[in-house]
């Protein structure tokens, strides 16, 4: 089977993490029989530079006529360090979202057994925790108008705005998650304090009449990132807006061990973006020391979604045997580190051959 995969690396790391996805992919292919054509395109602070649009209309259409994204970070401390700069890499994410009807970010939260010493949390309260945030993407205060700053700029403003056809859709798809799991789904709001809240629970409440058979709580998020570190266990489906989900799912992702390991996707109505979660990490760029785990397990949601579900099953395979054996970079790595280049190299050969080799 032939597939067009948009490859977008982006800034920092981004280029040298989604070069070991794709060697992945490719061995993939390989093994598979399947041809993978990677295509790239420019976003964030490398687009600004050579076109002076953070997300151009080459890439978005070069997106459209693909059947997935394979993304990898956006950011620059040349734009992080100037508050005062009009055009920023992180509206190309933005506009990307958009653009694309990315309503949904699904971020799966997993441990390794040998790296929950790796994890601030005690063994006890981490092992065998497995859930996923499923995060309204498109909406919220990040999208909110008006928005701005006063003539004098001494007052600031942001509107966050959300319409019950916007909850519905992404509590249709938490709902379908839920399903297939542990039948748990947790709503976090703050609908004691704000009126988009409290449209979300009203709205979860009436759509719950027709899930008997999921189980459903409600927590403000002030309580939920509380008892995301003293119970992870207790979490199965995590269903939350955009700001909401952005901050608690980062706070998750340290209880792995490494913030170089967990996946995401943004699925919605155009074409779907697997990316890591961490962010483009400049001050490692171009060291070949950054951990590609995250990305590669990315790619593995994307073959997910195109059905491929054994080659899915071969890359999160690839990825465990890697950390069993300690084929890893430097923010894991017990004795020896790899490079970024090495690891990749390791998990392509184990997809290839299904053993082990020196590197």
């Amino acid at each position: 089977m032939k597939f067009q995969i948009a490859t977008l690396p982006g800034d920092g790391i981004g280029p040298e993490i989604v070069e070991q996805a794709v060697k992945v992919l490719k061995a993939v292919g390989e093994r598979f029989g399947h041809e993978f054509n990677f295509e790239y395109g420019l976003v964030g602070a490398s687009a600004i530079d050579e076109t002076g649009d953070p997300f151009p209309e080459k890439t978005f259409e070069l997106c459209m006529k693909s059947q997935a994204v394979l993304f990898g970070a956006i950011g620059h401390p040349k734009y992080d360090n100037d508050p005062k700069a009009k055009i920023r890499p992180e509206q190309g994410l933005l506009a990307m979202r958009k653009k694309l009807g990315l309503y949904a970010n699904i971020r799966p939260v997993t441990t390794f057994n040998s790296l929950i010493h790796k994890s601030p949390l005690r063994p006890d309260l981490i092992e065998g925790a497995d859930f996923v945030v499923v995060r309204e993407l498109t909406g919220g205060i990040y999208f909110g108008e008006p928005r701005g700053r006063s003539e004098n700029g001494q007052k600031a403003f942001d509107t966050c705005v959300y319409t019950k056809e916007e909850i519905e859709r992404i509590t249709k798809l938490a709902f379908s998650y839920a399903r297939k799991r542990n039948k748990k789904l947790t709503v976090v709001d703050k609908a004691n304090v704000l009126a988009t809240s409290r449209l979300w629970r009203e709205t979860v409440q009436e759509m719950s009449k027709e899930e008997k058979e999921v189980e459903i709580d409600y927590m403000f998020v002030d309580n939920a990132a509380m008892q995301l570190i003293q119970w992870p266990k207790h979490f199965d489906v995590i269903l939350t807006e955009n700001m909401f989900g952005d901050i608690l799912s980062d706070e998750a992702s340290v209880i792995t061990g490494s913030l170089g390991l967990l996946p995401s996707a943004s699925v919605g109505v155009h074409t779907s973006v697997f990316e890591p979660i961490h962010g483009s990490y400049p001050q490692a760029a171009g060291k070949n020391i950054a951990n590609p785990l995250a990305t590669v397990l990315s790619a593995a949601m994307l073959l997910d979604s195109l059905d491929l579900l054994e080659e899915a099953k071969c890359v999160r395979e690839a990825v465990n045997s890697s950390l069993d054996e300690g084929v890893v970079t430097e923010d894991i790595a017990e004795d020896k580190a790899y490079s970024t280049s090495e690891v990749g190299d390791w998990l392509a050969s184990f997809i290839d051959s299904r053993k082990t080799v020196q590197v």
